[in-house]
């Protein structure tokens, strides 16, 4: 087949957006506006918060579980409210530590198919419902002070990783990320270091200062306290 002949044939198979995807994106706006609207009048009010993420698979009982209401706790006792998924798993740990002590305890829950329906710990007047992924991640960074990662799956890697791109890139203010868990992220640690740092040359030295990784809770209080920034929304 002739170089012609091929792009004759790629003509003659043409694709194109069907009329009714691009109704339904025209009016996919308004409902992004709306969630855009929703979180930012409710979020407004409620003050200094920290970002906790972690697995919905988390069962109460286990170690990691414990450590979300624990440090939770201690959080709200250093003045801060708590902000998670509104999930099971850790993110149902943190609102429930928070609830325990009278703090604000705030959900960012997310339409999905099969799961997952908000934990009853949550604030009834800070429990946001979110249809988009993307819109309920500006809400995160948006109004957390400091981001804190306990162990999860795809979706905590997805939210740290964000986390720490717009730290890199400057488009929000740096803040700590904490990593909890030392023994679950050390894997990664060790990749990151090895592939990405030395290997692969990805990303630079101080890069890795962007994240501490501790399991001790007096001292994610001290990261977060002698951190020389503003409590000021990140964008």
């Amino acid at each position: 087949m002739t170089e012609q002949q091929s792009n004759s044939n790629i003509a003659q198979h043409p694709r194109k957006w069907s009329s009714s995807l691009k109704g339904e994106s025209s009016w996919r706006i308004f409902k992004i506006m709306s969630e855009f609207v929703e979180g930012f009048e409710t979020m407004n009010k409620i003050g200094p918060c920290i970002s906790i993420f972690g697995s919905a698979r988390t069962k109460p009982g286990t170690p990691y579980y414990q450590l979300s209401v624990d440090l939770a706790k201690a959080l709200v006792a250093d003045g801060y409210g708590v902000i998670t998924g509104g999930g099971p798993g850790i993110m149902e740990a943190a609102n429930k530590g928070a609830r325990e002590v009278n703090g604000k305890s705030v959900g960012l829950n997310i339409d999905l198919p099969h799961e997952q329906s908000h934990n009853p710990y949550i604030d009834s007047d800070k429990l946001i419902n979110h249809r988009y992924f993307f819109v309920r991640k500006v809400m995160f960074v948006k109004y957390g002070q400091a981001f804190i990662f306990l162990p999860g799956g795809f979706g905590t890697l997805d939210e740290l990783f964000e986390c720490l791109t717009l730290i890199q890139t400057k488009k929000i203010s740096k803040v700590p990320v904490i990593l909890m868990g030392s023994e679950f992220w050390e894997g990664m640690m060790d990749w990151i270091k090895a592939v990405l740092l030395e290997q692969e040359g990805n990303i630079s030295p101080k890069d890795i200062d962007l994240f501490q990784i501790t399991d001790d809770i007096p001292e994610v209080l001290k990261i977060i306290n002698e951190f020389e920034g503003t409590l000021e929304p990140n964008f």
